[in-house]
């Protein structure tokens, strides 16, 4: 008979599964007295007790594992959310009244926000192993069920501007056909698809010509949408415009069963006043209460630290004193470009620029206006739109991540908010035809070239 005592021991693979790292990180952390722990034999065992306490002073919930939808009731309008990291997206859309029946996320720390903040939703990981059949049953619903709505942001570093742009040839573009091959068996009235501006240019190969194209990725991704029965309305957002205070410029693309397309989203706030709506929300107006407020934050080195403290609020590396420039620089002083990122203090009576995944990347500084320190995980969480009491599972480096990589939870809700009315049949306002949703050209379906004959 195995005892009490025996029953609470853990094996470092345990460990490792309930937290979300590997056995290693386990081990290194029991050698380097952060999680307690014992040999039996030659292997180190834990007290669950240790876990736990463990996991609550590192901001860790056990990793779940996939589960169906675990709902008493289900909402009115079926919904299914893919990719979808910190919930931003989900969060908007619920704000205007879609709420998903299912989550799909493969990353751990991902997971564990959605565990700790929805549990109640279905979840599956890996997008490539559940079939439409499936991921049916997992959201509860049976195999022939009516579902309204699919949304989400397959990664987009496959086609980001950064990144060496491989497109469907990368792993993660192929999820994003993944996503699209589901949509075809699924067959939501409405698919959403969120993905950063690259997405317009990417090249990739198309019929009758040898050599990758610009746009040739987005012209694939319209023609498999096309033959799946789609009609489809996209546009480049400025997510500025829908009272985030934040310059976020993004692709959406609203997929919608039959011949009419769906209507573009709906503006809140604009930067010229020219349509009568209220300016841009800015980082001033976002941030101002939580002054006195704890924050949680990395630090810039010290050889960095030297020049923000030379630097006003609005300011960047070409305001250094001339005879610095170069030695704040280094390599970089020779690129091309404006390299505006770099020494970056941000302004109150802005938006933001658009939060990356860490405020202390040389060339996308995020440094808060007047203090000597990156901007907060607190103040990422109210330039994205998260509530205050949202919990962003890890360390300081996971929450950044996570918020920096989520959608603008204002973005999701005028998602949310043009579905919910071409659903009620309400007709596109008219004031906003010739409304500019973004600083560059040729951005949406009308006005998109094709490279090839579609």
């Amino acid at each position: 008979m195995v005892s009490e005592k025996q029953e609470s021991l853990l094996s470092v693979d345990d460990a490792a599964d309930s937290i979300g790292v590997t056995k290693q990180t386990v081990t290194r952390l029991i050698r380097e007295e952060k999680l307690p722990a014992q040999k039996v034999g030659n292997k180190w065992v834990l007290r669950e007790e240790a876990l736990r306490d463990y996991m609550r002073d590192n901001n860790l919930v056990p990793e779940p594992k996939d589960h169906g939808c675990l709902m008493s009731e289900k909402p009115g309008i079926v919904a299914l959310s893919f990719f979808s990291g910190a919930l931003g997206l989900d969060l908007g859309m619920e704000a205007a009244g879609i709420e998903p029946l299912l989550y799909c996320e493969n990353d751990r720390k991902c997971r564990m926000t959605i565990q700790a903040m929805r549990p109640q939703g279905a979840l599956i990981g890996d997008i490539n192993q559940y079939s439409a059949t499936e991921i049916l049953q997992m959201a509860g619903l049976e195999s022939d069920a009516k579902v309204d709505v699919m949304f989400g942001g397959p990664p987009c570093q496959a086609f980001s501007t950064a990144g060496a742009r491989r497109a469907f040839d990368d792993a993660r573009g192929n999820v994003f056909l993944k996503y699209l091959e589901l949509a075809s068996e699924i067959k939501p009235t409405y698919l959403v698809i969120e993905n950063v501006r690259g997405l317009l240019s990417a090249p990739y190969a198309v019929e009758r010509h040898g050599q990758p194209v610009k746009g040739g990725a987005l012209h694939v991704i319209l023609r498999k949408l096309e033959e799946a029965g789609y009609s489809v309305s996209f546009n480049l957002y400025n997510a500025a415009n829908f009272g985030a205070p934040q310059i976020r410029e993004r692709v959406v693309l609203i997929g919608k069963r039959g011949e009419s397309k769906a209507p573009y989203l709906t503006p809140t706030h604009e930067c010229d006043g020219q349509h009568g709506l209220p300016p841009w929300k800015t980082f001033g107006e976002a941030v101002g209460d939580l002054k006195a407020r704890p924050m949680q934050h990395t630090d810039f080195p010290e050889k960095r630290l030297k020049y923000f403290r030379m630097l006003k609020e609005g300011e960047y590396w070409k305001d250094l004193p001339v005879a610095v420039q170069r030695d704040a620089m280094g390599k970089a002083f020779e690129l091309s470009g404006g390299k505006t990122g770099f020494y970056r203090r941000i302004r109150f009576d802005r938006p933001s620029p658009t939060l990356v995944t860490s405020p202390t990347m040389p060339a996308t500084d995020l440094c808060h206006p007047t203090e000597d320190r990156p901007l907060s995980v607190e103040e990422y969480k109210r330039v994205q739109g998260f509530p205050d009491d949202w919990r962003i599972c890890g360390n300081v480096a996971d929450m950044y991540k996570q918020i920096g990589n989520a959608v603008p939870v204002a973005l999701g809700e005028a998602i949310g908010r043009a579905i919910i009315g071409d659903m009620n049949g309400d007709e596109p306002d008219e004031r906003f035809a010739d409304f500019r949703h973004s600083r560059y050209r040729l951005t949406n379906d009308e006005t998109w070239q094709a490279p090839v004959a579609r």
